[in-house]
């Protein structure tokens, strides 16, 4: 389908046109608010301390142990775009999330089940005893875990762009006042996102660490299915995107066309380019206008760089006859175009989410090794228990965020949300390489004391984190989903997953890599090759993501700035209710501007 006729079409649960007055609104996104802290609850609980699990009971070296929890949390985030891909071109979001959402539940329980069984676990050693030589989990204990672990990767990787997609959904964006409610929504599914963090992060864990893993996985396969509940709750409210079909096609056919005609000199005259026209087929389309009040039109941006791929949409004498495959709309190329241009965007958070790597797994192990005991010896912090902090600051910070500094610097700016998402994401990415200054500080100071220095001292580098991910991740989440067109949010959406994922690759990658030059022949041991923290240098290698950081930071400088200039301000092209395209373009020849207005 031509990606300009994807139009804000919206359907209830029986495919019939939605209502302004019964659908969509805060009042449906809030089953979807429900499903994503169940979810994230349940996962978290799993996720973030996996590590100790796979290193006391599964018996993986800890250097292992941590590759496999980054490989696992990095699929989750990678299978993300499958979700989307699905989503946008053949189930639709809902049904994405039921069906994905038992496959994840599948995994939670056959977790416990393994963890529970003597039978599917190696003996109980000690990894810590230089006395013992514990064996390692193997063979068909080995692949139920990992078949397990698995499930669990494919059902929330499916599931986690869609939850923020059709959250989204449920706000017009035709509708003005809907429309501004967006990135309160954002804001909204964050603050929902660090309560289930928090639930995860204090009570399941401190369960996993009193009752064991067993009870522990089955609490998260609890919450799952409560979050299924509340999806299935909301079904007579949601306003449901159809799905298109292919989304790759009509991306395709640009790059076709566009090489096709190479030889083309690129369009300086609006007349030559191809309009879109409507689609008869979609009877969704003219069904629904006659229940929504506002028109359905879409603004498409024109850009000007990427100009090669403008050749796709240069009309020929007899352009009557040419096929989708040779001649593409405005519309389509544009959509290309943005594709393409949030790709160095999307590059420059990967170092950022190296970080949180490096907050699930080694600060877990850095901090089992601290005096845990607060308030006189009474009470003992699980070690992974310390991830919540980010998370308790962003409970804190996000509504304050949202009432008080959004209000007060959009009288400055002028800007709806306060600050643009891409100010937002550099002030994430700038704020997080204190994270690791502040880790590397705390690590050298832990490895130096004779005592173990209290756990408390950990607290700042997730402080720092948990400040710059509030601007990061919700900044990447809404600048993703407002470059998208109506029928590719979902995969958008999946990007800044995708982000996620290529981050804790990196953090596996990193880490074999630091451990085979920092290797010395005489030891063969390098920074992080042994299960001991103490033998170890982690300070080292955070001062080396610190620096990774800032380069980072300066990097993505160059590149918003590089995406900012390609929007041509005064040239858009505007989609209306009757599926014609609108084109008003201002177009550079010989140092002058033409503007073309074709209807």
């Amino acid at each position: 389908m031509d990606i300009e006729a994807r139009h804000e079409v919206s359907v209830d649960w029986k495919g019939r046109p939605c209502r302004n007055n019964k659908h969509g609104g805060m009042r449906a996104a809030v089953f979807v608010l429900g499903i994503q802290a169940f979810e994230i609850m349940a996962i978290a609980a799993v996720g973030n301390n996996l590590i100790t699990y796979v290193f006391n009971e599964m018996h993986f070296a800890l250097s292992k142990s941590a590759n496999i929890v980054t490989n696992f949390i990095g699929t989750i985030f990678l299978l993300s775009l499958l979700g989307g891909f699905l989503s946008d071109s053949y189930l639709g979001s809902f049904w994405t999330m039921l069906i994905f959402g038992f496959v994840e539940l599948s995994g939670f329980i056959l977790l416990s089940v393994q963890a529970h069984l003597p039978q599917l676990k190696p003996p109980k050693c000690n990894m810590l005893s230089a006395q013992n030589i514990c064996e390692e989990a193997k063979g068909f204990k080995s692949n139920i875990f990992f078949i397990a672990l698995y499930l669990v990767a494919l059902g929330s990787g499916c599931l986690k762009p869609n939850m923020i997609a059709h959250g989204a959904d449920q706000f017009r964006k035709d509708d003005p006042q809907q429309s501004k409610k967006l990135s309160t929504y954002f804001n909204t599914a964050y603050f929902s996102f660090c309560f289930g963090e928090l639930i995860a992060l204090t009570f399941l864990v401190w369960v996993q660490t009193r009752s064991g893993m067993d009870i522990g996985f089955g609490m998260s396969a609890a919450a799952m299915a409560f979050g299924l509940v509340s999806l299935v709750s909301g079904i007579f409210f949601y306003r449901n995107k159809p799905p298109q079909g292919s989304i790759f096609t009509p991306i395709a056919r640009v790059f076709v066309a566009a090489i096709t005609k190479r030889k083309q000199v690129c369009p300086s005259n609006p007349e030559v380019i191809h309009r879109g026209h409507a689609n008869p087929q979609n009877h969704v389309n003219s069904i629904n206008r006659s229940h929504d009040s506002a028109p359905c039109a879409n603004k498409i941006r024109y850009t000007n760089k990427l100009r090669f791929l403008d050749k796709a949409c240069i009309k020929t004498q007899d352009h009557d006859k040419e096929s989708p495959w040779r001649l593409c709309t405005a519309a389509q190329v544009e959509q290309v175009k943005s594709l393409i241009l949030v790709i160095p965007i999307f590059a420059c958070t990967i170092v950022f989410n190296t970080v949180l790597a490096q907050l699930q797994t080694f600060s877990v192990q850095q901090g089992a090794l601290m005096d845990n005991r607060l308030f006189s010896g009474s009470f003992k912090v699980p070690p992974a228990s310390l991830q919540s902090i980010p998370y308790i600051l962003m409970i804190l910070l996000v509504p304050l965020y949202e009432l008080l500094f959004v209000p007060f610097v959009r009288g400055f700016t002028g800007v709806s949300s306060g600050i643009t998402p891409l100010q937002r994401i550099g002030v994430g990415l700038f704020t997080v390489t204190f994270s690791m200054v502040t880790a590397a500080m705390v690590e050298q100071k832990r490895r130096e004391s004779v005592e173990p220095i209290s756990i408390l001292w950990i607290a700042p580098q997730f402080l720092v984190f948990g400040l710059s991910e509030m601007f990061t991740a919700v900044g990447l989440i809404e600048f993703f989903y407002k470059q998208s067109l109506a029928g590719m949010q979902s995969f958008l959406t999946s990007m800044t997953y995708c982000s996620y994922s290529f981050g804790f690759y990196l953090s596996s990658v990193l880490v074999s890599l630091i451990n085979k030059f920092t290797s010395k022949p005489s030891t063969r041991s390098g920074w992080l090759s042994d299960n001991d923290l103490n033998k170890d240098r982690l300070d080292l290698f955070y001062w080396l993501l610190a620096a990774l950081s800032i380069l980072n930071f300066f990097n993505y400088l160059f590149w918003s700035r590089w995406y900012s200039t390609s929007i041509q301000p005064d040239a858009e092209y505007v989609v209306d209710t009757n599926g014609e395209e609108e084109q008003r373009i201002a177009f550079s020849k010989e140092g002058a501007n033409e503007t073309g207005t074709m209807v």
